[in-house]
């Protein structure tokens, strides 16, 4: 019997070729010197914003449970001794937090919620880092064939991550993972998200529509139908309305740019290890030094309604300022081309200073 899928409205951009094929296209019609890049279907030889208008923060219907201002640090604490720490130890932060921001943070550092930052050489025995960086490449170029909101990529990857943390998955299906994550995300997020037989045809029909919703109900039972989670997304949109309602201006070259790092980040397996939050307040922090490098790009507010000080954000500042500076081939040129576009201000082209001062992470006094 034939599988069954959710009826959703079909939605069909202008028609373009699956990547495999359309990268093996374009490649003979690539100038001498261009970097070629590696299409999905050549996986085993491979070497080891939109806008802020998009107000989906994951406002809870439900109140948060009232907690005591004396709060510890909290630790998410992985099975092999890695640790991820979240701050708020300092009681005047959590009063001067919001409580949707405090609920989004308890939620963020939820062991079920996190991806294990070590998922390749601890769980998986036929994919690796490579492999992930060419699929996420790739899913952005979807997202932007389909027209997608942003948040859907960011709720995509986090699918692919936390699944791949607890189940092996063998290269021929990293694909198939891949795009049911963003069919999942897509009826999440979207309000008219495309059709299953989108995502076969751009694979080339490599995956049958069986098997898309085989694995989209594979998918959907790991997360137990919770599909919502709090992203890198969620918490750069609400610290870009912090730092602009206290400047009373509003800076669209900032706002794209800070998508722009975050986006970075997302693609960069190295990054799993950080909190959202972190990630987020790291890539407003860049993205402020970044426009206006004499300035200090960090300040009491952002600090006390994030809950991190510059010395907790050094480490994640410097992972974001190097794949800004450096990026590490395709990993990142989908996302380059993407904010390279007119309508995100060539964000992309912006060059940053080579070193942060060291001033910048020690605590501030105003």
């Amino acid at each position: 019997m034939e599988e069954q899928e959710n009826s959703v409205p079909t939605i069909r951009s202008s028609k373009k070729r699956p990547f495999a094929s359309t990268a093996t296209a374009n490649q003979s019609q690539l100038p001498a010197g261009t970097k070629k890049r590696v299409p999905l279907g050549d996986l085993t030889n491979s070497p080891d914003v939109d806008g802020l208008s998009h107000n989906s923060d994951f406002e809870s219907t439900q109140k948060p449970k009232s907690k005591s201002t004396k709060t510890k640090k909290k630790k998410v604490q992985e099975s092999d001794g890695l640790e991820i720490v979240a701050s708020f130890d300092d009681p005047q932060k959590r009063a001067d937090t919001p409580l949707i921001y405090q609920h989004l943070h308890s939620l963020e550092v939820e062991e079920k919620r996190r991806p294990l930052p070590n998922y390749m050489t601890k769980v998986q025995n036929d994919i690796n880092q490579t492999m992930r960086d060419i699929l996420l490449d790739w899913l952005v170029e979807v997202a932007e064939e389909y027209k997608l909101v942003s948040d859907t990529l960011y709720l995509t990857v986090s699918y692919i991550d936390r699944f791949l943390s607890h189940h092996a998955v063998s290269k021929n299906k990293l694909q198939l993972l891949g795009v049911s994550c963003m069919l999942v995300a897509s009826k999440y997020e979207e309000i008219s998200p495309p059709h299953v037989e989108d995502f076969c045809y751009i694979t080339d029909n490599t995956y049958t529509k069986e098997e898309v919703v085989k694995m989209e109900r594979d998918v959907l039972n790991f997360l137990n139908y919770e599909m919502g989670t709090p992203t890198i997304k969620n918490f750069t949109r609400i610290f870009t309305r912090t730092f602009q309602e206290n400047c009373n201006f509003v800076d669209l070259q900032m706002e794209f740019l800070g998508c722009y790092l975050a986006e970075l980040s997302l693609l960069d397996y190295g990054c799993l290890r950080f909190l959202p939050s972190l990630v987020a307040a790291s890539a407003i922090f860049l993205s402020r030094f970044t426009i206006e490098p004499k300035i200090h790009p960090w300040n009491l507010a952002l600090e006390n309604y994030s809950g991190y000080r510059p010395s907790e954000l050094k480490e994640c500042v410097l992972a974001i300022h190097d794949l800004q500076l450096s990026g590490r081939g395709i990993s990142f040129e989908a996302v380059r081309d993407k904010y390279m576009q007119h309508k995100f201000k060539c964000v992309t082209a912006l060059s940053s200073p080579s070193e942060i001062p060291v001033s910048y992470f020690e605590a501030i006094y105003e």
